[in-house]
């Protein structure tokens, strides 16, 4: 159980701003190409409370670190609100509107590096603590930034996709939509989702670990 306490207090904030950070991108990029739907359901805000889903955000991630004893962690914020249609350049301006949250992933996982860096030169009482946080940032991050890519709407990756296809293609694909979270949860379920995101992240992890010394 304190295992369990631990991996709750340690992922917390990396958990929380990871996924609110994330939408909260897609928010920013939706209203610099023209969008402003989010912005006037008061979504454009890096205050974690205004993407928080209480199931998403809280009881799923707890119940993951309970029933993994630690060792797992996955969540979601609710998703901001996007019109692609109200987009300047709907087809092409939908590419940087995907990616704001995947690169707001990316960001993140730099920032979390440098705090385990920093912990570094910390007593221990503070380096410990912040050095446990800033792994779990890192990784927390690449996980939902590889995920987030995965070429499969509604994914960002499925998103970007369907904005790089010729346009009869890019319809056809953008049907999938409906069947993608049951598509992800069979990729999921058969380890086959595991099996080509785990390399993707050690990849990505491990790049930036190596930029920033660690």
């Amino acid at each position: 159980m304190n295992a369990v306490i631990q991996a709750i207090a340690i992922n917390a904030l990396p958990v929380i701003f990871a996924i609110t950070l994330h939408e909260a991108a897609h928010g920013y990029a939706a209203r610099h190409f023209g969008d402003n739907t989010a912005w006037m359901m008061g979504r454009i805000s890096l205050n974690p409370l205004r993407h928080i889903d209480p199931v998403g955000t809280i009881l799923i991630p707890i119940l993951i670190l309970v029933f993994s004893g630690g060792n797992f962690l996955f969540g979601y914020a609710k998703p901001v609100p996007v019109d692609f249609s109200r987009l300047r350049k709907p087809k092409q301006d939908m590419l940087w509107v995907a990616a704001a949250g995947p690169l707001a992933n990316l960001a993140m996982a730099c920032f979390w590096a440098l705090m385990y860096k920093l912990s570094w030169l910390l007593p221990p009482f503070f380096s410990t603590p912040l050095a446990l946080m800033g792994k779990a940032g890192l990784i927390i991050n690449c996980v939902l930034m590889v995920l987030n890519l995965f070429p499969l709407p509604p994914l960002d990756g499925g998103r970007i996709a369907v904005s790089l296809l010729p346009h009869r293609l890019a319809w056809q694909f953008a049907q999938l939509e409906r069947w993608g979270f049951p598509i992800l949860l069979l990729l999921l379920f058969t380890g086959i989702l595991g099996a080509v995101m785990t390399p993707l992240v050690e990849l990505s992890a491990g790049a930036i670990a190596t930029i920033f010394g660690l």
